[in-house]
């Protein structure tokens, strides 16, 4: 799950970190009193979306008046914003955050993530910092500073110190640095965080250091936890399919491809939609319905996947081992009665009970195509939504 920019500033300020002055507005209206509060005579308005990119696309504007700020503000609400991140439908904004300029001499990056391979948490950072990160990643590795923590220690002094040095801060910047970067770390703890991202972290004509960004994802896993986060969710911002599956205690990902697929355990899924690329084809959803879905979870999930437009054929592989194969084929019937489906529909089956569910498939009297290879499978699918 992800927070809005205010959102995760507001958790910064939370715990003693300062941020830019800022004022949330769901209205063009509402801009005159928002740069009123702030003061001055120019102002930043940011799209709040969950998306990175969004200065290159348009989505943060300095302005400098309060009719520009108007202007912006109802350009940019109410529409979608789309940036390399979203592509290619965007996301809606509803709301601006209104926020002060700030005196900008240099321009830093600082994240923290979970490192896999390693195995503990990650700090990431880089003097090359602001909209080019991914940039200097690519280009100019050397760049790119990180310090892994052990979980046993938490992050040290000295582990801050030697990003403060690699960033080219000086005196009273490194304490303050090492300060942060260790309240930081209590967040991304604190909050079951998967990404704490702050791009750019900037240093001021003055020598402040302030975060100008930021971007929060917890781990879904861990929201029962963090319930006060979990109730700002803006649901606004994913998929609705996404959203509704959510509901279900589905795992699905929207994609752009044509071939709607339900799988059970996410690396099959991920092997599934590996192999329809391999025969040609695009996938329109990542889905894993899990091993303890029942019957009527299955039919629920099958009525996602086709309320998508662009699926022009489904295809299921299920390996029944918790998740019996009757038990989906009972889904799979109950759901294309359900619908009234009218695309081609693969079915690959192995498992517990496989030969029970291909009998009910092959009983059901529906326009089913079933498949005992896996890459057969995939081919018919292929095959299938290119000729509907």
């Amino acid at each position: 799950m992800n927070l809005h920019e205010y959102q995760a500033k507001s958790v910064l300020r939370d715990y003693g970190i300062p941020t830019p002055r800022g004022v949330v507005v769901a209205s063009a209206e509402g801009c005159a009193s928002a740069a009123s509060e702030l003061g001055g005579n120019a102002w930043v308005a940011k799209a709040q979306i969950h998306a990175g990119g969004r200065g290159k696309a348009g989505g943060v504007k300095l302005v400098r008046s309060l009719d520009e700020l108007h202007a912006i503000a109802g350009q940019l609400l109410g529409g979608r914003l789309t940036t390399y991140q979203n592509a290619p439908d965007g996301q809606p904004v509803n709301e601006l955050l209104i926020e002060e300029t700030l005196p900008i001499e240099r321009e830093l990056y600082l994240s923290i993530t979970v490192d896999r391979a390693a195995e503990r948490i990650g700090f990431v950072a880089s003097a090359a910092g602001g909209m080019e990160i991914e940039e200097v990643a690519r280009s100019e590795p050397e760049k790119i500073l990180k310090e892994w923590v052990n979980p046993a220690t938490g992050f040290m002094d000295y582990q801050g110190r030697n990003l403060a040095f690699g960033l080219g801060l000086a005196g009273e910047q490194i304490g303050v640095f090492v300060k942060m970067a260790k309240t930081l770390y209590r967040i991304f703890v604190d909050k079951d965080l998967a990404l704490l991202e702050i791009n750019p972290l900037v240093v001021t004509t003055d020598g402040s250091l302030l975060p100008l960004d930021c971007k929060m994802g917890l781990d879904d896993n861990a929201l029962y936890r963090q319930k006060a986060l979990a109730d700002v969710a803006d649901q606004t911002q994913i998929d609705p399919k996404e959203a509704e599956a959510q509901g279900y205690n589905l795992n699905y990902i929207a994609l752009n491809g044509n071939i709607g697929c339900m799988v059970n355990g996410a690396g099959l899924a991920m092997a599934t939609m590996d192999l329809i690329k391999l025969s040609g084809g695009m996938p329109a959803n990542f889905l894993d319905v899990g091993g303890g879905a029942s019957a009527q979870t299955v039919a629920q999930a099958f009525k996602i996947i086709l309320s998508d437009p662009n699926v022009k054929a489904v295809l299921i592989n299920i390996f029944g081992g918790i998740m019996r194969c009757d038990v989906i084929a009972q889904g799979v019937i109950d759901a294309v009665k359900e619908v009234g489906v009218t695309i081609p529909v693969v079915v690959r089956l192995e498992g517990t009970n496989v030969e029970l569910g291909r009998k009910m498939l092959a009983e059901s009297g529906l326009s089913i195509l079933a498949s005992d290879d896996l890459n057969a499978a995939a081919k018919m699918a292929v095959a299938s939504a290119e000729g509907n």
